[in-house]
Order: C-alpha cells, then sequence, then structure tokens
C-alpha cells in the first residue's frame, strides 16, 4: 500500500515538474512580448520604426541576468521569429550566454532585443549556435524617431543591438555572447521534435500561444499597419 502511495505521490509531483516547464516556455513568449510592447510604446526612446520595417528576424530576451559563477558572464532566455512573406514565422526559444550585455547601463537584469537586417544575418541566426560578435558582426542600434537610422553604417550591419535596464533603453554592442536554440523547450511548445531552422523559415505552423506576440511584431514592423494607426491616432 505505501508503495502504491509513493507511486502516486511521484507521478503527481513529475506531472507538476512537467506542467511548470512547459508553462515557463509559454510564458517566456508573453515576456518577450510585453518587453517588446513597452520598448514600442515610446517612439521617442525605442527601436526606429523604419529600420524595424526592414529587419529581417527579431530576437527579444526578457531579462537577462547576470551569471554569478561566471566573471563578467551573463545568461537569458527569449525567443527568435524571421519574416517570411507577409508576415512573421513561430517564434523559436533561444538562450543566449556569456559575453557582455551592456549591464553597465545599470541595473542587475537586462531585456535584449537584436533585430537581424540582412540575409547574411538570418542565415546565421538559423545556425543552431553562433556566436555573437563574432559570426554575426553586431552593433548598437539607433534610438528614437529623431535616429539618423540610414547611415551606411547601420545598413550594412548584420545584427543591430537594444538593452534596457531600470527603464534606460539604449542601442549596446553585444560581444563574446553565444546565441543558441533551445530543442528542448521548442518541442514543448510545438508538441514534437521540431528544428530551430525550420520554424524561423515557415516550415512549422505557429502554435495559438505565440499569436499575440505575432500581431504585436507585426502592427509595428508593417509600414502599412504603422500608417493604419497614426491615421486612427489622429
Amino acid at each position: 500500500m505505501k508503495t502504491i502511495r509513493l507511486t502516486l505521490v511521484l507521478m503527481l509531483a513529475f506531472a507538476g515538474l512537467t506542467y511548470a516547464e512547459d508553462n515557463d516556455a509559454v510564458e517566456r513568449i508573453a515576456d518577450a512580448k510585453t518587453v517588446f510592447t513597452e520598448i514600442m510604446a515610446s517612439p521617442d526612446k525605442g527601436i526606429p520604426r523604419d529600420l524595424l520595417e526592414k529587419a529581417h528576424c527579431l530576437v527579444i530576451v526578457p531579462s537577462v541576468k547576470r551569471a554569478g559563477f561566471i566573471v563578467g558572464g551573463q545568461y537569458g532566455v527569449g525567443v527568435a521569429t524571421c519574416r517570411q512573406g507577409a508576415g512573421w514565422t513561430g517564434p523559436s526559444t533561444v538562450k543566449v550566454e556569456g559575453g557582455s550585455f551592456g549591464l553597465q547601463i545599470g541595473g542587475g537584469e537586462t531585456d535584449v532585443v537584436m533585430m537581424v537586417m540582412n540575409e547574411s544575418g538570418s542565415n546565421k541566426l538559423m545556425k543552431s549556435e553562433f556566436t555573437l560578435g563574432g559570426e554575426g558582426a553586431v552593433m548598437a542600434g539607433p534610438v528614437g524617431r529623431s535616429a539618423s537610422a540610414e547611415t551606411d553604417a547601420y545598413m550594412r550591419a548584420e545584427i543591430l543591438s537594444y538593452s534596457r535596464s531600470r527603464g534606460l533603453f539604449a542601442g549596446v554592442a553585444l560581444k563574446g555572447s553565444t546565441l543558441r536554440s533551445d530543442d528542448s523547450d521548442n518541442a514543448k511548445l510545438y508538441g514534437k521534435e521540431v528544428k530551430h531552422e525550420d520554424i524561423l523559415r515557415g516550415r512549422v505552423p505557429a502554435p495559438a500561444v505565440a499569436k499575440p506576440l505575432i500581431d504585436t511584431i507585426s502592427t509595428y514592423s508593417t509600414a502599412e499597419k504603422g500608417k493604419s494607426s497614426a491615421e486612427k491616432g489622429k
């Protein structure tokens, strides 16, 4: 009898753990939507809309944390999505580790946003792992609607990166950070094993939980919708 009870307790505990892990993957998408919405809600301090409209892919990593066991290292989990045709793909969960995330602008946690600006950068993002600032050339992105977003440097950059900490938002150059796919969380989100590249190339239908994030990104990254929203505000 005791053995049966112990077995039931272990089964319930395991089920609860599995649910918690699945829920973490879903919360990652919700957190990414919140971060992106808050940043874009301040046009004078956010990511320039004209650059966002040209972006091939977007990576959002909420609450990057200092890794106390690695001197100068950081760790964060987030999502990546790429533009395919007139829309955006379902999110692929990613991890960013090591290197510098610009935490010097204040605080122990930082939200990181990266815009992949060309095909070369998006091809690197679709690898299961690559090094920012190494294989993927990264530079600090301009901030605000008045920023000079059409300069040759910004147009040639593979990845433009930003960080936000304690309300401060700025472009930041990420150096030596490794970005890799989180295949275990992708399996939980999509209900089966899926390839990081297949998700970002739009070969895998987006899960329902990702719709709010995709809709939000579409609202701010599409010129026609941006104009529509502006007209409604008049």
